[in-house]
């Protein structure tokens, strides 16, 4: 009994050693994001989850995303401030609405890195008219980095129909430019 008991067990361990690993969740890291962006914009006193926090820079953002960011943040937007953005980078505006129609969703490979776009509607409390009820998307570009994935790089839609925007390059202008 005890050699058919070890068997299985020896079985099953060879079993679970040949199981490829399982991958990481790559949209773990814009979930974080995207939960914490919510969370800004929602009714009511919140307090304010800056995504851009040292804790979020090393261990939700690329190393390469961590360090121009550090770079454009030596030229804040404002005098006490600590980002180099005057804008919620997230949402494109200084202004908005409660987030709605949240979703997250794994696009597929765009060259090294995977692309998760977050949806949402953040201006439908304006009025009823299309305009307000349309849909944002951002495009996060995930990679793995350190066994994990992590953010790489954000893709926001650019105004008059420009196509998306990368925040890695311009948190690069601003640093080579000095704000």
């Amino acid at each position: 009994m005890r050699a058919l008991l070890l068997a299985s067990v020896f079985s099953l361990s060879a079993l679970a050693a040949s199981l490829p690993a399982r991958a990481a969740d790559v949209t773990a890291p814009v979930k974080n994001i995207i939960d914490a962006t919510v969370k800004n914009w929602a009714e009511g006193e919140n307090d304010y989850q800056d995504i851009f926090d040292e804790t979020r820079l090393t261990s939700v953002y690329s190393k390469d995303f961590a360090d121009k960011f550090r770079a454009a943040a030596k030229f804040p937007a404002f005098d006490e401030g600590t980002t180099p953005f005057d804008y919620d980078v997230i949402t494109g505006g200084q202004d908005g609405c409660p987030l709605q129609d949240v979703k997250i969703e794994a696009k597929g490979q765009k060259g090294n890195a995977t692309e998760v776009d977050a949806s949402f509607k953040n201006m439908a409390c304006f009025g009823t008219d299309a305009q307000y009820q349309q849909a944002a998307t951002v495009q996060f570009l995930v990679i793995e980095e350190g066994g994990k994935p992590v953010i790489d790089d954000i893709l926001t839609q650019g105004g008059d129909d420009a196509g998306f925007v990368s925040l890695k390059a311009t948190m690069s202008e601003i640093g080579k430019q000095g704000g």
